[in-house]
């Protein structure tokens, strides 16, 4: 890690066109409901309809599309809680590049299997008394393969960075733009697209109020470790943001958000109900923060990004029959 460096749009823009034959353009939705609710225009970049169901694919594509072929042939290591995880794992079958993934037991079922059948190893973890940091680097050292982590990588963060691009270049520039944070691999790669392409926009993270290590590092200006949230959103089940994720953070967003479970779920059942789409709670967040502040966005233009749709069917039925 010591000689990677920050990321710059040239690397998201550099990224773009180096995965662009691999990744879908998704789709940006709007909804009347929306719009009429908060008196704006409210543009949805739905990385759900992403290969694998998430916009992990981007940056797991565009870092193994930089390996070497001596990397290639030796292998890949990540660790990740489910799409990550699949992303590496479906990026590796697609370039032919062995893959070993380091998941969590209670990873959501669908993403383990999913991870498996594009064809990667898995090395199961218990998240909340093992370090899967750890792990991964002790795989990575006795087999001499690459570690690619799920969000604190130049090459990652920078195909990340491509959701906000692609929304960007498709409606303009805007008022707002509502990213979920985990690691800040997508809040950082956006900001580098926002500053760019509609630098007078305000870029808000949000997370789970359990877990807020990224608002309270927001605040204090240093990375801020905490235990294992339990939280709905798994996507953001981690103890901080990353070292190289952190100051483009800093630098570039204007605040850090949180919102409860309950509000998740609220918006599980809006998507379901009323746009016909299966979200991850974890890709809630954007629109559960936007609604609380809906009397503060009237008239304007809001970017919300729905990160992901891989969520488990029997937790899906529980959380919209709450």
């Amino acid at each position: 890690m010591k000689n990677l460096t920050l990321p710059t749009y040239e690397d998201v823009a550099a990224a773009a066109e180096r995965i662009k034959e691999f990744v879908n353009k998704t789709p940006v939705l709007t909804s009347r409901t929306v719009n009429n609710e908060f008196g704006a225009e409210v543009f949805f970049k739905c990385e759900n309809f992403q290969r694998v169901g998430a916009f992990k694919f981007r940056g797991a594509m565009n870092a193994l599309l930089q390996f070497s072929e001596a990397q290639k042939k030796a292998g890949v290591v990540t660790f990740s809680s489910g799409n990550h995880a699949q992303s590496i794992a479906l990026s590796s079958k697609i370039l032919g590049i062995p893959a070993i993934i380091v998941m969590p037991q209670d990873a959501p079922a669908a993403k383990m299997a999913a991870t498996r059948e594009y064809g990667a190893a898995i090395v199961e973890y218990d998240r909340y008394t093992e370090s899967r940091e750890q792990i991964g680097k002790e795989i990575a050292e006795k087999n001499g393969l690459t570690l690619i982590p799920s969000y604190d990588h130049p090459h990652v963060i920078a195909g990340q960075g491509t959701v906000a691009k692609e929304l960007f270049e498709e409606v303009g520039e805007l008022d707002y733009l509502f990213v979920c944070l985990g690691g800040g691999g997508l809040l950082a790669g956006s900001a580098l697209s926002a500053r760019q392409l509609s630098p007078n926009c305000k870029i808000y993270g949000v997370e789970p109020a359990l877990g807020n290590d990224g608002q309270m590092s927001f605040r204090k200006g240093e990375i801020v470790q905490i235990d294992i949230p339990k939280t709905i959103a798994d996507g953001a089940q981690l103890q901080s943001v990353g070292k190289l994720t952190f100051p483009i953070i800093q630098k570039n967003v204007d605040d850090i958000l949180t919102v409860e479970d309950e509000e998740l779920i609220s918006c599980m059942k809006f998507f379901a109900e009323r746009m016909k789409m299966v979200v991850e709670p974890t890709g809630c967040l954007g629109f559960a923060a936007a609604r609380n502040l809906k009397h503060e966005l009237k008239g304007k233009r809001i970017g919300i990004i729905i990160s992901g749709g891989n969520v488990d069917i029997s937790k899906y039925v529980e959380f919209l029959s709450a």
